[in-house]
């Protein structure tokens, strides 16, 4: 063993026990190593960042932006509605979301098939009033597990095709991973929908100090449009979709005049202002789901030629305030600064007049729509006290099939080799911020820079393991290891070996290497080659003891709040079931 092989297992060794730890945040002690590693020479200079040029990194920075532009334009919503009901207990939920993870992830980048799931998963999530950390990990393996079944699912598959092209003179076809990948997967995804998920360390967020607003709901205004499909209908049929949503119809306002309780079997007009209670997340979903207006929608004109997009803010009314005993109207909020009063919290005091003409008081909560770069400017306007940022958006829903057909365009170009999957991301951002689905002030806001910092850093670690020989050590003391024994022991060898060594390098670099390992372990026992690489991209795909190991895992660990040492709790038992089923399945199919 050389000496750099000794510094980079060393090095290693140390970023996984302080990682293992938690001492320190993951992308500090990522980085730490990285710096190490160039100072002791056995991590070039001139290689020292190429990790943050990756593709790997850049994909998943992009697929982040790309989640959000899904959840702005409303794609995100409609799937949630359509397909999710987050009154299913948890199980019965991640048992759904596996399965529908798990096909599309088949038939499109595993990648990308969580990139359009996630978001549904965490507005589910909230919906439900539960922590993300529950459902995000079982997603994520689901979506791992199902990228097996097809050649264009996971990256190693399509490079385990080329090497086999390369080597023996005939790639795999789109399918020929599928009986092994399907009985895999299958009981992969068993495990996690039945017990996997109840493995999952509780994540606590801790508790929130200061004012906050987080169970404060709103009385609000929204307006029924010329030709609506709510017209005729009465009061009392929202209730339903109210109720999904989290939304309480209280009444509605017709010509200056309100109804209430007795308004519930009034028949809906044009021009009618519907008179709710809610969250601000609850409010946005609600009037994009029914495609309303907003109440002062001829003062709407003033926003939406807003170059950055729209926010809604939450402010506090304190004595000082410009609007405090004042309305909205009154003080020219609309004209003046572009802001419209989406809603007002009141603690239970009643609301008595029309939003834009109620005298606001002290100890108000107001709830703002403003343009996304005057956020600040309209708060020291009203001389307010905003309450923490809990990136409220507004969504786009006149955007949806646009932002559908961008990013389902996007990669299915990609699943058929058209275009590099990161470029056809790339594409999309793009198209979602010229667009508009995303403003461009809130581009870099949506990236999870930690998680960017620690794959970034990991990269070329590993490229110096690879370049140093650490690798080959691994698979030559592989083969000495196997060497005389029955062909399935050096099979089963070979997937826990690869399956290990995904866990710590990215699995492309760990389908590269073990692939010809494969080949060659398969010629010295005289044996077909192709239950060798069929181990190798079963165990190169299964990495799920470690966020790096593969790209969804890395997805979810800013999302999810997950500490580096949470997956494998629900990762190694999977990775054994996977071993366990895998190894017959590929001697039935691929017969030695």
């Amino acid at each position: 063993m050389t000496t750099d092989q000794i510094i980079l297992f060393t090095l290693f060794g140390g970023v996984f026990v302080m990682l293992l730890w938690g001492r320190f945040r993951y992308d500090i002690v990522a980085f730490s190593a990285l710096l190490l590693g160039v100072i002791l020479g056995v991590v070039p200079k001139a290689d020292a960042f190429s990790g943050f040029g990756h593709p790997a990194t850049l994909v998943v920075a992009l697929v982040l932006v790309v989640s959000a532009g899904l959840v702005r334009s409303g794609a995100v919503m409609l799937i949630t509605r359509t397909m999710i009901d987050s009154s299913r207990k948890l199980g019965a939920h991640i048992t759904i979301m596996g399965a529908i993870g798990g096909v599309l992830s088949a038939f499109m980048n595993n990648v990308a098939a969580l990139a359009l799931l996630m978001p549904v998963d965490i507005a589910t999530a909230r919906k439900a009033g539960r922590k993300p950390a529950a459902t995000l990990m079982p997603l994520s393996f689901a979506t791992i597990l199902g990228g097996m079944i097809t050649l264009i699912g996971t990256p190693p598959n399509i490079i385990i095709a080329g090497i086999r092209q390369d080597q023996l003179g005939e790639s795999f076809g789109m399918f020929d991973f599928a009986p092994v990948g399907l009985v895999t997967a299958g009981a992969g995804l068993a495990f996690v929908a039945l017990i996997g998920w109840r493995l999952i360390p509780r994540v606590d967020d801790g508790a929130q100090s200061g004012v906050t607003s987080e169970t404060a709901n709103f009385v609000a205004e929204l307006t029924v449009p010329k030709d609506h499909p709510r017209i005729g209908d009465t009061l009392s049929d929202l209730y339903d979709v109210g109720d999904e949503t989290g939304v309480q119809v209280m009444g509605l306002i017709r010509d200056g005049r309100r109804m209430f309780g007795s308004g519930r079997n009034v028949s809906i007009r044009e021009g009618d202002a519907l008179i709710l209670e809610a969250s601000p997340e609850a409010l946005d979903e609600f009037r994009a789901s029914e495609n309303l207006d907003f109440a002062d929608g001829r003062r709407m004109t003033l926003l939406e030629a807003a170059e950055h997009g729209l926010s809604l803010i939450e402010v506090v009314v304190t004595e000082n305030s410009r609007i405090n005993g004042k309305s909205a109207q009154s003080i020219g909020l609309a004209w003046r600064q572009r802001t419209v009063l989406m809603g007002i919290s009141r603690r239970g005091r009643r609301i008595t007049d029309r939003l834009r003409r109620e005298k606001v008081r002290t100890g108000d909560i107001l709830l703002l729509l403003t343009p996304a770069d005057c956020s600040e400017e309209v708060v020291t306007w009203l001389n307010a006290l905003p309450l923490a940022d809990r990136g409220l958006a507004v969504t786009e829903n006149k955007k949806i099939w646009p932002a559908a057909l961008l990013f389902g365009g996007a990669v299915l170009l990609a699943s058929f080799g058209l275009i590099d999957l990161t470029v056809a991301l790339g594409v999309v951002v793009v198209g979602y911020v010229v667009t508009r689905i995303v403003p461009l002030a809130e581009l870099y806001d949506h990236i999870e820079w930690p998680v960017v910092v620690l794959l970034g850093s990991m990269i070329p670690l590993g490229a110096a393991l690879e370049t140093s020989g650490g690798t080959q050590l691994i698979a030559n003391l592989l083969t000495d290891l196997t060497t005389g024994r029955p062909p399935w022991v050096a099979l089963l060898v070979l997937m826990v070996v690869t399956m290990t060594l995904s866990d710590v390098l990215n699995n492309t670099a760990t389908a590269i290497v073990a692939a010809p390992v494969g080949i060659q372990m398969a010629a010295t026992l005289g044996v077909n080659p192709d239950p060798f690489l069929m181990a190798v991209a079963v165990a190169a795909s299964c990495a799920f003891l470690t966020p790096i190991g593969h790209k969804n895992n890395t997805l979810i660990l800013g999302p999810g709040g997950y500490n580096f040492g949470d997956y494998w709790r629900m990762g190694l038992p999977l990775e054994i079931i996977v071993i366990a089923v895998a190894v017959p399945s590929i001697l039935f199919f691929w017969p030695l």
